[in-house]
């Protein structure tokens, strides 16, 4: 199937109570109840699930040839999350040109939570071969880097993370979908942030992570 076609039939939510052709914004907190206390609907409580969020969801994981993803208020509130479902004494190691903000979260947060942390060229494959130690758990990848646009191998490093038991996630913010798929370069997590391409008006802040597999780690985080 064509990228477009995808995108098209991906984003286009039914709605069986009034038949709208654009998708409606749903902005209740909380959803209807049967007496018995079931939820006919599969809604609970919209910090826990909604049709919207459900929708941007899906069409990501489908158009990034995902099998599950979640959507978060910003991309950096992704990436927080991904971080905080490692523990205390794990390693993960980020680009030395990477967004600054994720710097600044690993090197003034997660260091005192008692996370470690390397900078590296990722562009030399050598140099994360000998940056891998026993404890590292995450290899993080910007590839096109944010701000500088640097190039890496995606596949040759996936491969690495998990000969070291570590996984690979991808910002692929820049790229997005149309350009670059991580996931089937060997990547085990696609971040965006949303905010940018995928939102495309500068009218919405958000950020997505999109799984290879809907695995344990998709379900901790």
């Amino acid at each position: 199937m064509h990228f477009s076609t995808k995108a098209i039939q991906a984003t286009q939510l039914k709605d069986h109570n009034a038949g709208s052709v654009a998708t409606p914004m749903y902005l209740s907190t909380t959803f209807e109840r049967e007496a018995d206390g079931s939820h006919p609907h599969g809604y609970v409580y919209t910090r826990a699930e909604n049709p919207n969020r459900e929708l941007l969801e899906n069409a990501m994981a489908v158009l990034e040839n995902g099998e599950k993803a979640l959507a978060f208020s910003s991309g950096m509130a992704s990436i927080n999350a991904l971080i905080q479902s490692f523990k205390p004494g794990d390693h993960i190691l980020i680009p030395e040109d990477a967004y600054y903000t994720l710097i600044l979260l690993t090197k003034e947060i997660f260091v005192q939570w008692g996370l470690a942390y390397d900078t590296i060229d990722m562009s030399d494959l050598e140099i994360v071969k000998k940056a891998i130690k026993p404890n590292t758990k995450l290899i993080w990848v910007e590839s096109p880097s944010n701000p500088q646009l640097r190039i890496v191998n995606i596949e040759a490093i996936a491969k690495i993370a998990h000969e070291n038991g570590a996984i690979c996630a991808v910002d692929n913010t820049w790229a997005t979908p149309v350009f670059q798929n991580p996931l089937d370069l060997g990547a085990d997590i696609s971040m965006h942030a949303s905010t940018k391409y995928i939102g495309g008006h500068s009218d919405v802040l958000s950020g997505v992570l999109v799984f290879k597999k809907g695995n344990d780690l998709f379900e901790k985080i």
